[in-house]
């Protein structure tokens, strides 16, 4: 029989299933046989379905060989053409240079994976989990364009990472731009944007089937799947997708109940690199998500399709929240790591000025150029005149350079002696301009004033001081852990004004002489992924028997009797010989507060 023969009786076997108006599907359970109905408009859908998936897949006249990657976690993992050229980006690239845990890694000396293996990670997973949503549920009509954007959204999630990950939008964004609301997956979008234009991205983008038109954009679709959307909420905002497509939306950053593909990966990949044990299995959930209609909120009756669970892995997602509590508890939130963290802070906030740190994240061709390595970049300035000249005479005694190398040499040091010159130039011309008011004033403090005038434009003594942080770091001289206390829900402001007062009572009722700002405080939030609610309550799951019945599993065993907790931690940077001192009046402070 030939191909064209085998097609057409392959196309009359189909369109005889598709007019089949019953059908009686019998299937082995634990139980014994039993039979359920499926109806003509569920085949028809499948059908459907399925069929429009292989036209659209065969459509495409470009080539869909994937790569092949070699993942420590998923094993031997494929990526698709366009996934690979998004990789191949200097905008990518960078998250080479950003570690995953942060601070971290210098504590846990095999936490040094970084964004970049983590982004694929998350790649990977998200489309083994919609491609087996669109394998399993045809009717669901989920395309190769959806797959495709899902798989991107993955991939770029985390492009807008700043230094040392968290550290940079929880912390230090805050110490310097206090009020704005920025987040990371924000810069994410804004970075996704700036690839695709600065590498000619959006032709290759079109040719493998993403639209950009008005009525369907792709481009906007990703950056919403980045962003993430709330799909319990009341009314639907998203634009990339309409509402029956609101699943889409749970894949890689899941509003609704917390439960995607990003926390699989790096829940998996932290514990591996850690070295702390989990019993979350993600490969399970793969294999038992199916997408129903679930109730909305606030809205009486109206339903919406989400992703659900089957009920025997009630257990498995509960394990995956405890697996987020123990994670932060004995690592992301681990005391060193904390502390380490928060002088990083103060070394990133001292420095801001000179290198205008805080002000790349409003421009992406700026933000491609902080990573981890801001802190060589504050031990090693660029811009020191001396040191530039060290360096160039240096290379120049390298008797293996070619011959070309050496005017390379000589322009480099010039360009760099040229960038501090022009700053050296406008100190020299504030002051210049400042000095005519002595004229006038000849007080003592109006020269002060000029000279701090210049100062700011040179920064030096505040890069000094972060140099000096910096250093603290690398020599292991932090702050001692004197204990932490767990504390009700309160003002972390609040919190702090009482620890202050408290040692200046133990002061004066023990006659001591312990310098408050020589203790550091540090207030930890840990919870399971929802803040003080649980998570569970927002898991729906389905039966065997019921595909489409959903429910909610409320009857746990071992449930936690909080779901979040606060603590208070202090350290001391003080003299060691008031260290002892300093330990007694915290632990007489914490008898009486817990």
């Amino acid at each position: 029989m030939s191909d064209e023969e085998t097609f057409d009786n392959t196309v009359k076997k189909i369109k005889t299933l598709f007019d089949q108006t019953t059908e009686t599907v019998r299937e082995s359970e634990a139980a014994g046989a039993a039979a359920r109905s499926v109806y003509p408009t569920v085949r028809k859908k499948k059908i459907n379905g399925e069929l429009e998936n292989i036209a659209e897949k065969y459509s495409l006249e470009l080539p869909t060989d994937v790569k092949v990657v070699n993942d420590s976690v998923h094993g031997h993992i494929e990526l698709h053409p366009l996934l690979v050229k998004i990789i191949d980006t200097p905008q990518f690239q960078r998250l080479r240079h950003i570690k995953q845990l942060g601070a971290g890694y210098w504590v846990f000396p095999g936490a040094s994976h970084n964004r970049f293996e983590h982004s694929i990670g998350v790649a990977h997973l998200a489309g083994c989990l919609v491609k087996s949503l669109q394998e399993k549920q045809p009717e669901l009509h989920i395309n190769n364009r959806d797959v495709l954007c899902v798989q991107i959204a993955g991939l770029c999630h985390d492009l807008g990472h700043g230094p040392f990950s968290h550290l940079f939008d929880l912390l230090f964004i805050p110490a310097v731009k206090p009020g704005l609301k920025w987040k990371h997956e924000v810069a994410s979008v804004q970075m996704f944007e700036h690839l695709v234009k600065e590498n000619g991205l959006k032709q290759l983008m079109e040719e493998y089937g993403l639209k950009f038109d008005s009525n369907e954009n792709d481009l906007s679709f990703i950056g919403e799947l980045i962003k993430g959307v709330d799909t319990s909420k009341k009314g639907w905002s998203a634009k990339g997708r309409t509402e029956d497509k609101a699943f889409l939306y749970e894949i890689v950053s899941n509003e609704r109940n917390k439960i995607d593909v990003d926390k699989w990966d790096y829940f998996a990949r932290d514990c591996h690199h850690l070295g702390i044990s989990k019993s979350f299995d993600h490969q399970r959930l793969l294999k038992f998500a199916r997408v129903c209609e679930v109730k909305i909120k606030d809205e009486a009756e109206k339903t919406r399709r989400s992703i659900c669970y089957r009920d025997k892995e009630a257990d498995n997602i509960f394990d995956m929240f405890r697996t987020r509590y123990t994670l932060h508890r004995q690592a992301y939130q681990h005391k060193t790591v904390n502390i380490i963290e928060t002088m990083i802070t103060e070394a990133l906030v001292k420095a801001d000025g000179h290198l205008q740190i805080s002000e790349a994240i409003n421009d992406m061709e700026e933000y491609i150029k902080l990573t981890d390595h801001i802190l060589e970049k504050i031990l090693y300035p660029e811009y020191d005149h001396k040191k530039i000249l060290e360096n160039a005479q240096r290379d120049l005694k390298d008797d293996k350079r070619k011959p070309d190398e050496d005017k390379i040499i000589l322009e480099t040091a010039a360009e760099k002696l040229r960038t501090g010159a022009e700053k050296l130039q406008k100190a020299a011309e504030q002051i210049q301009k400042d000095v005519k008011k002595l004229e006038k004033d000849r007080k003592p403090e109006t020269a002060r004033e000029i000279l701090q005038a210049a100062q700011k434009i040179l920064q030096e003594e505040d890069l000094q001081h972060a140099r000096e942080k910096v250093m603290q770091i690398l020599k292991r001289d932090l702050p001692k852990f004197l204990g932490e206390a767990k504390l009700e829900k309160r003002d972390i402001s609040e919190i702090k004004r009482d620890w202050r007062a408290a040692v200046n009572t133990w002061n004066e009722e023990k006659k001591q002489d312990l310098n408050v700002d020589d203790f550091v405080v540090d207030v930890v939030r840990i919870d399971h992924g929802m803040k003080d609610k649980n998570p569970m309550d927002n898991v729906y799951f389905y039966r065997k028997r019921d595909l489409d019945k959903v429910f909610l599993i409320t009857d746990q065993m071992f449930l936690p009797k909080d779901f979040y907790e606060e603590l208070f931690r202090v350290y001391y940077k003080g003299p060691g010989e008031k260290l002892k001192k300093a330990q007694q009046c915290f632990e007489e402070w914490k008898i009486l507060k817990v």
